[in-house]
């Protein structure tokens, strides 16, 4: 059997909801061993049921860890910590600001215990400089103060959040990509190191073409709907299907005249309000009446294969329904069908980071809350059933 690519490196996860978990889920599925640790309640997204909306997501995003639950506010709970933080290579969260710290578990207290430690950190706004260092943010709020959620939205509606929790994603693949590049220094020079993960710094370079659009015209944009930021590429847009919506990019001159043989209207290759990008741009409303009339005659399937027969960029707008059975997907291995109990499966993503001839860990689902303590805390502290015993009347570990 082939070796994960990080095989050989432990993980202490003290991610929560989103950000942290991915990253360790990113983590684990490259070969790491990774062990969440959780209060005694459990984390923020742990599911009280299967009928929680939180089930999905928290067994997703946490497959494969080991999960112990221990007290940090009392006493042994922090030694268990710092004894754990001993024996592993990284130690990732993404609590607010100072919030380890409080129980003297911050970069500065770890990296005294184990020197190698690669201490990885998310936060809204970074932990280690700036005016709002110490502020709280969650993915909405991140949507809001980079700039993503003022481009998004109809022309004359407010501005609108993506009901994609994509900062949150962005900052656990940063997050990730952190540790791994840390753990690659620190191979060359023996140290360990701080990463300092900042969700609006991952915002930021999403907006590179609403920023370009600014700076080309000198000013800003009212918000273009599903159009491009400036208007300046046409067609760019979702149009009606019979049975749905499709989206339609044309970026090249080479990409619009295909889409006239793809319409079966050849003549508009020639005619001048479409000759040209520009030209198509100052007519934008006529360019996407034109392909919305073409769009709405056919079902999405039939509108995607003359695309790819003509070469168009084009892709069928899927419903959640329709993308948990995406057959590409499920053929590529990136979703893996779990069946939770007899009547019952689901659709779970698997890493998007592949390697050539090496398949990713099967997913095992999340376990329960404390299901790994003992065994974890037997292996890495030598602790016996008798300390157990102990640790679990007082109310530090379940």
């Amino acid at each position: 059997m082939k070796q994960q690519p990080l095989e050989g490196v432990t993980v202490l996860d003290f991610g929560q909801v989103y950000n942290g978990p991915y990253c360790g889920f990113l983590l684990s599925q490259a070969g790491a061993r990774v062990v969440k640790i959780e209060s005694l309640l459990g984390e923020t997204l742990r599911p009280k049921s299967k009928k929680d909306a939180s089930f999905y997501p928290f067994n997703n995003l946490n497959s494969n860890k080991e999960c112990i639950a221990v007290d940090l506010k009392h006493s042994s709970g922090k030694e268990i910590v710092q004894a754990l933080v001993k024996e592993v290579d990284v130690v990732l969260q993404n609590f607010a600001p100072g919030t380890l710290e409080k129980f003297e578990l911050g970069a500065s207290d770890l990296l005294n215990i184990n020197p190698r430690l690669i201490y990885a950190t998310g936060t809204g706004y970074g932990s280690r400089e700036g005016p709002y260092k110490d502020f709280l943010g969650m993915d909405i709020t991140l949507q809001a103060i980079s700039g993503a959620m003022s481009v998004t939205g109809e022309e004359n509606g407010p501005p609108l959040k993506t009901a994609a929790a994509y900062i949150d994603f962005l900052a656990g693949v940063h997050l990730y990509a952190g540790i791994v590049t840390a753990l690659l220094s620190r191979n060359a020079i023996g140290k360990g190191s701080v990463v300092d993960i900042s969700m609006q710094d991952c915002a930021f370079p999403t907006l590179s073409t609403a920023i370009g659009s600014f700076y080309s015209i000198g000013k800003e944009l009212p918000r273009a709907g599903s159009r491009h930021p400036a208007k300046a590429i046409s067609p760019y847009n979702v149009y009606k299907a019979k049975d749905g919506y499709v989206a339609i990019i044309c970026i090249r001159e080479g990409h619009w005249r295909r889409m006239c043989d793809a319409m079966k209207k050849p003549e508009l290759k020639e005619d001048p309000r479409f000759s040209k990008v520009r030209f198509r741009a100052k007519n934008i409303d006529l360019v996407d009446k034109i392909v919305t009339d073409w769009t709405s005659s056919l079902e999405r399937k039939e509108i995607f294969r003359i695309a790819q027969e003509y070469g168009v960029i084009c892709a069928p707008v899927q419903t959640i329904p329709e993308t948990i059975e995406d057959q590409h997907m499920l053929k590529r291995g990136s979703l893996e069908k779990k069946k939770l109990d007899a009547n019952e499966e689901l659709s779970f993503f698997k890493t998007p980071i592949r390697f050539e001839n090496l398949e990713p860990p099967e997913l095992r689902l999340a376990r329960q809350l404390g299901q790994d303590t003992d065994a974890v805390l037997k292996e890495f502290l030598n602790l016996q059933e008798p300390d157990l015993t102990l640790l679990r009347e007082e109310g530090v570990i379940l």
